[in-house]
């Protein structure tokens, strides 16, 4: 089997302006550096569809969705919060995004492929229940795992989050839900600055500080994830994968390397290996240096496609 790999041109439509770091190019050159190493050849491509009405009140409420759609502009740009731009191509491409993360789950669930990623923008890990921010609309890490926990009646799901942002969003809607352990690294203190120490007891944060080198980050996040992920034995691992942790990244300021993201994919990989049949789905989030994202990209993706 191969590895899914998700996109649509529609993602790269949604645009909140020319100075704004979540842009179109985040897409097109992670693309283009797949064309460049041939990865693309391995890969098994998937255009997705947008997600159902249904799929995504299992996560946000109907009053939040109908919200959204009232404030989707006929032209021009409307803000939600003051770094999250909505204009006409955004929700549909939000829902694309959204439909990718349910659609890798149905796929690597069915074995069709053994694992997915979903290069789609926008982002969601910092959507909350009922609220959009940090350029994020719909949750689509918290959209997977109720796809895989309510229509493939799983019991146990893994998330593992390495954006240097904390995934807020994802925190507040899967917190208390022991069904779910969400693994989570992050520079601190730093944006969204909430949900780290009002922690549900499946949550488990590994805070890291500004400056922190490639050797103490690792160290860090094994000891704080590892016995964690084991000791719950997930039938799946979704991966909130955000590259923004690169030291080159100008929205942080962690030192790693590319290889980093190489290790943390062959981690998580080694778990599900033990535990998941190999099922991980992988989901685009932050990652604003074109260059160190398409290349931590492709590091992260060969590893995924190295399972057999």
């Amino acid at each position: 089997m191969t590895t899914a790999f998700f996109s649509h041109d529609d993602c790269m439509k949604h645009d909140m302006g020319p100075d704004h770091p979540e842009s179109p190019e985040r897409i097109s050159s992670i693309l283009a550096y797949l064309a460049d190493t041939h990865l693309e050849r391995d890969l098994d491509w998937v255009r997705p569809e947008e997600v159902t009405r249904d799929q995504l009140l299992a996560v946000h409420p109907e009053k939040y969705l109908q919200q959204l759609e009232l404030m989707e502009p006929t032209h021009g740009r409307v803000f939600t919060d003051p770094d999250t731009a909505m204009m006409p191509d955004t929700l549909r491409a939000a829902r694309l995004a959204a439909g990718a993360n349910v659609q890798a789950v149905d796929m690597v669930m069915s074995s069709q492929v053994t694992n997915a990623f979903v290069c789609a923008r926008p982002p969601g890990h910092h959507a909350e229940r009922a609220k959009s921010m940090g350029f994020c609309f719909y949750n689509n890490i918290a959209l997977a795992a109720m796809r895989a926990l309510n229509f493939h009646h799983l019991n146990r799901v893994a998330i593992v989050d390495f954006d240097v942002h904390q995934g807020n969003g994802t925190a507040d809607i899967v917190g208390g839900d022991e069904r779910i352990l969400m693994c989570s690294s992050f520079q601190h203190p730093f944006y969204p600055h909430s949900h780290v120490h009002r922690q549900a007891p499946n949550i488990v944060n590994a805070p890291i500080e500004a400056g922190c080198s490639s050797a103490e980050y690792r160290k860090t996040v094994e000891a704080v994830w590892l016995k964690k992920l084991q000791d719950f034995k997930p039938q799946v691992i979704l991966i909130s994968a955000g590259f923004d942790a690169h030291k080159l990244d100008p929205m942080a300021e962690l030192n790693l390397e590319t290889e980093d993201f190489r290790w943390l994919t062959e981690m998580i990989t080694s778990v599900a290996n033990d535990y998941s049949n190999d099922r991980v789905i992988s989901t685009l989030e932050g990652g604003y240096h074109l260059r160190a994202l398409a290349e931590s990209v492709v590091a992260h993706l060969e590893v995924l496609n190295s399972v057999y």
